[in-house]
């Protein structure tokens, strides 16, 4: 099996929709009868029949048990070949780096984590290409049937994969990636690779893999620095890729400027202004279960001793997460106003902070979108957390499987 082209943008053809609705009813709902999966996709039996025929003789699909009858010949049942292809993914973090091996039900095969460093640079990248190569050669499964590789990174990324651009918090000059990421991927792997914004593919995977196949519309809010936009079931990436950046900046701007404007229009951190703010407070005089977390040394707190000392019910942590849900909210009650999405999904790392952020956010939102769209949302944690940018980018690309099928 392999992916002719990364679809991505490019319309479908009928025939491609038709694959990708009935695989997609197969995978999510097989053992299945072709009666249910024309009910399901509302597509004719006859038309169903010869295009899971054609799965069948791929070995996309197998024919399982016989389904109950109530009369007459019992139906045939079928499902996914789970064997039939494996994708990997690789996603880019707050904190980590995530690298996955599923098979074409999207069950993990296997998984590697590791820590990242706190800048985008090349070098980056770099590290993402030497983790697929690893869970590459550390699976027991059979190589050549790899069918791509997914890749969800931050940033403003071109429509063919090729450069990126992380656009910088606080004032900060914006770092251009100009290296084809997509090139260095598959020169390396020699696996067909699709390159995706992280709350593109995020968004993405929360629907495809997790929620209800009756939402439609909903905004993954990657921490507080950018949001994917589901649009129809479609990801919404504007006129050349760069839509869901949350925050306006200008390069003329003073960092004192954008620290005023950060709650409002402006950029700020990925974990919304929290390290700094908790600092500020200690520096203060504030007491903390934070600075013995750091052993006095506060230039060494980070987002993950914040979110450890708000599972140890440390009053500061849990004041200066309740006041990030406060801020976050009011950009999400602009974006529910403006888009009145079903779902708004809060991920990126930020909702390991539990109950005091989320809480805050629910509370915000209500107060500040207008009645008829904040009745509508409901307002979650992401269900896969430092997976869900790979699983994402999984997602994408099984669907190219599927649709080229």
């Amino acid at each position: 099996m392999v992916i002719k082209q990364m679809l991505k943008d490019r319309t479908l053809t009928d025939k491609e929709r038709k694959n990708l609705s009935i695989l997609e009813v197969i995978r999510k709902n097989g053992p299945i009868s072709r009666t249910d999966i024309s009910k399901l996709t509302e597509l004719n039996i006859v038309t169903v029949s010869n295009y899971v025929g054609h799965y069948i003789k791929k070995g996309l699909v197998v024919e399982g048990e016989l389904d109950e009858s109530t009369g007459g010949r019992k139906p045939v049942l079928v499902e996914l070949n789970p064997k039939s292809g494996y994708i990997v993914g690789v996603g880019l973090n707050m904190m980590s780096l995530v690298a996955v091996l599923v098979d074409l039900e999207i069950n993990v095969i296997s998984e590697i984590k590791r820590e990242r460093a706190p800048e985008n640079s090349e070098k980056i990248i770099l590290q993402m290409v030497d983790l697929a190569a690893e869970i590459i050669e550390k699976t027991e499964v059979d190589k050549t049937k790899i069918v791509g590789v997914g890749v969800g990174i931050p940033g403003i990324i071109d429509e063919r994969g090729r450069t990126i651009r992380w656009p910088q918090s606080l004032g900060d000059k914006d770092i251009s990636v100009c290296s084809s990421i997509k090139d260095t991927f598959e020169k390396r792997l020699n696996i067909p690779t699709i390159v995706e914004n992280d709350a593109n593919a995020a968004v993405l995977g929360e629907k495809w893999l997790g929620l209800d196949r009756d939402v439609r519309n909903m905004v993954y809010m990657f921490s507080g620095v950018g949001c994917g936009i589901l649009v129809n079931e479609e990801i919404y990436r504007g006129a050349n890729g760069a839509a869901g950046e949350l925050g306006i900046t200008s390069a003329h701007a003073s960092k004192d400027y954008s620290f005023k404007i950060a709650t409002q229009l402006g950029r700020w951190e990925m974990d919304i202004g929290m390290v700094r703010h908790a600092r500020e407070r200690i520096e203060k005089g504030e007491p903390s279960v934070l600075k013995d977390l750091v052993k006095g040394d506060l230039s060494k707190l980070t987002f993950k001793e914040i979110v450890k000392a708000i599972r140890e019910k440390d009053a500061l942590s849990i004041k200066v997460a309740e006041q990030a849900g406060q801020d976050l909210g009011k950009k999400i009650a602009f974006i529910v106003n403006l888009l009145n999405p079903e779902v708004v999904v809060i991920g990126g790392g930020v909702e390991d902070c539990g109950a005091p952020l989320l809480d805050a956010i629910k509370d915000t939102v209500k107060e500040w979108s207008v009645e008829e769209a904040a009745t509508q949302v409901k307002i979650i944690p992401s269900a896969f957390g430092e997976n869900a940018v790979a699983l994402g980018v999984v997602g994408i690309v099984a669907r190219e499987v599927f649709a080229q099928a």
